[in-house]
């Protein structure tokens, strides 16, 4: 891992900003029957700006999962892929191929267009992990796809002087910068863990979207507890400059904030857009074999 040494101190929160919602997932299926749980759905958009959906999956059931995610669309947003445990092989029809392994994250550009497959490479074992969607600007939606693979010891990781394991996937904590950066959404997202007794502040803007996903243990935040397979939406205050993260027992937990583009949010499936026109467009590229075939 790109650890960084002596240890590093957190920053100064004067107040840290209150839990607005508290939100349980909900389990479900995709793919070919994978089984996972929608974190983030499309009741949150607005809400959440500029995330579309987190899914969070992790079982030691091989039929859980062995079918994977078959060739599938994607048009107009992004895709952040974290594995915390297992292999999958991503393969899409701009001609990507990368092995997404323990610790590593898969960021995709779908732009005006990708169709890919995400599929196990393992028939035993755990696999567990999460995916992300960034929305992009309006301006964006028909960029060119873009893709990277980002190994465990890729992603920026350092330990505060009060023992916290901070991993910076995008963004920049602590003065130190991720694997990813984004201009407009500039989407921070860090992967916490904190062993017991342990506390950790972090400086948000006043104008992002935050929330927190605890997958371990629990934690206190903004006056609340936050459990295992909850999420806790932060509410936004223009006299919150952060938020602090306590825990009583050793948790870990997912830091997720951007700016919102406060522009129409039109889904159909894999597709978002601006305009039901748009969206209309993107099934006639997709039908016309415009979007090509993964590899």
């Amino acid at each position: 891992m790109a650890t960084l040494n002596p240890p590093i101190p957190t920053d100064t929160v004067q107040r840290s900003r209150r839990i607005e919602q508290r939100i349980a997932g909900q389990a479900t299926s995709d793919g070919a029957g994978v089984k996972l749980v929608r974190v983030v759905d499309r009741a949150l958009h607005r809400r959440l700006d500029p995330f579309l959906m987190l899914d969070a999956f992790g079982t030691d059931r091989p039929e859980d999962y062995i079918a994977g995610f078959p060739d599938h669309p994607h048009r107009g947003f992004e895709t952040i892929t974290y594995m915390i445990a297992g292999r999958m092989r991503h393969r899409d029809s701009a001609g990507h191929e990368g092995l997404l392994e323990n610790g590593g994250v898969q960021w995709m550009t779908a732009g005006r267009g990708v169709i890919h497959s995400e599929m196990p490479e393992q028939e035993q074992g755990a696999m567990e992990g999460f995916q992300l969607w960034l929305n992009l600007p309006a301006r964006d939606k028909l960029a060119e796809p873009w893709y990277r693979d980002f190994p465990n010891a890729a992603i920026p990781q350092f330990t505060t002087a009060d023992g916290v394991t901070v991993r910076v996937i995008a963004g920049e904590s602590q003065g130190v910068a991720g694997a990813v950066r984004r201009e407009v959404t500039e989407p921070l997202i860090l992967d916490l863990h904190l062993p017991a007794g342990s506390r950790h502040a972090q400086s948000l803007p006043a104008a992002a979207n935050a929330f927190l996903y605890t997958y371990r243990g629990e934690v206190a935040v903004g006056g609340g507890a936050v459990p295992a397979g909850q999420l806790a939406i932060f509410a936004n205050s223009a006299t919150a400059d952060g938020v602090v993260i306590e825990a009583a027992r050793d948790s870990r937990v997912l830091l997720v904030a951007g700016q919102p583009l406060g522009e129409p949010i039109v889904q159909y499936g894999p597709f978002v857009m601006n305009t039901q026109a748009e969206i209309e467009q993107a099934l006639r590229d997709f039908r016309s074999g415009r979007l090509g075939t993964a590899a």
